[in-house]
């Protein structure tokens, strides 16, 4: 819709974080107001038109919904936005986008070093660096290894086309088969995921957490993949098990796994994923790059133009199904 006046856009940040690079640009734009919590996000909203989100987990904004009296579009500045899809939001009129395409290039970067990582046997090699040892040993060829990437979407298809580039064979599960990306070698639906967890040498997990995937990744899962594969997860914890994991991992039914999120974040320091020599772990940080938060407020700031000038925005999310499907 065209605007008359500035538009009031509220961001709600995480207790404790700094204001978002680029607000000044914003405010040329716009009336702003900061929330960081459930009472704040009370104080701010009745008035607002949009929100800027920057906190992927919040639950203030459900806690303060009532108070939503004229917002019309929420903005996450992540690519994920399960603590967004709560019933109220879901089933009303206020549309959501996120952040898509943006973190895409890095995580896939992640996850090919990873996999990599896995194949020239790197953790070990590190430990041994650290007990200045010389040990001389073979690794593996990454060539010609097959990938499954279970979330064939934005972040999904730049994993893909990276792999391709290394010579790995990319193959893809999504909601439905596809016979006719470019990316994949092929795109597989839901119901083949058991049959081509057993042909995989790696398993990425790129997909969004919804009521589908939550413990998508279990003890059943795990025995399905061959025993010499790996795990990554760059999508959100709890689409995997943790215990399951663990046994797995413990079991040797599968070989080994990188894991950038968890169900529980931070990591307790008395985890026993810590101390297994068959995973690698980051604190949540796959898609981060220097410049990440100016980069997602100038996302933002390019979607309220358009939104200020009556223009369809990017990055619709589906809030039945939990993420932008386009």
């Amino acid at each position: 819709m065209t605007q008359h006046k500035k538009p009031v856009v509220t961001v709600l940040t995480a207790p404790g974080e700094k204001e978002p690079p680029g607000m000044d640009a914003l405010r040329a734009r716009a009336e702003v107001r900061f929330a960081s919590d459930e009472p704040t996000l009370r104080d701010t909203l009745p008035g607002t038109d949009v929100m800027m989100v920057t906190d992927f987990r919040t639950e203030a904004l459900a806690a303060a919904w009532p108070s939503a009296d004229k917002l019309k579009w929420i903005h996450a500045t992540s690519a994920g936005v399960d603590a967004l899809m709560f019933p109220d939001l879901t089933e009303g009129d206020v549309v959501v986008t996120n952040a898509r395409g943006i973190f895409d290039r890095t995580i896939a970067e992640y996850v090919l070093c990873t996999i990599l990582m896995f194949a020239k046997d790197f953790p070990r090699s590190l430990r041994l660096q650290a007990e200045h040892k010389w040990q001389h040993r073979d690794t593996e060829r990454a060539e010609g290894k097959q990938v499954l990437i279970v979330g064939a979407g934005s972040i999904g298809g730049q994993i893909a086309r990276l792999c391709k580039a290394a010579g790995l064979k990319p193959h893809g599960i999504a909601r439905k088969p596809r016979h006719d990306d470019p990316d994949f070698i092929a795109v597989h639906g839901n119901d083949d995921l058991t049959e081509q967890l057993d042909l995989a040498d790696f398993v990425v997990i790129a997909a969004p957490l919804t009521p589908q995937t939550e413990g998508l990744f279990d003890e059943k899962a795990f025995r399905a993949m061959r025993t010499s594969a790996r795990l990554i997860n760059i999508g959100r914890g709890p689409v995997v098990k943790t215990d399951d994991l663990i046994a797995a991992l413990n079991n040797g039914d599968i070989a080994g796994a990188a894991l950038d999120v968890f169900e529980e974040e931070p990591l307790p320091a008395d985890h026993p994923l810590w101390d297994m020599d068959n995973v690698i772990m980051t604190a949540h940080m796959s898609g981060d790059f220097i410049g990440w938060k100016r980069a997602l407020t100038d996302q933002f700031l390019e979607n309220l133009d358009r939104w200020s000038r009556g223009e369809e925005l990017f990055n619709l999310v589906d809030k039945k199904l939990g993420y932008a499907s386009k």
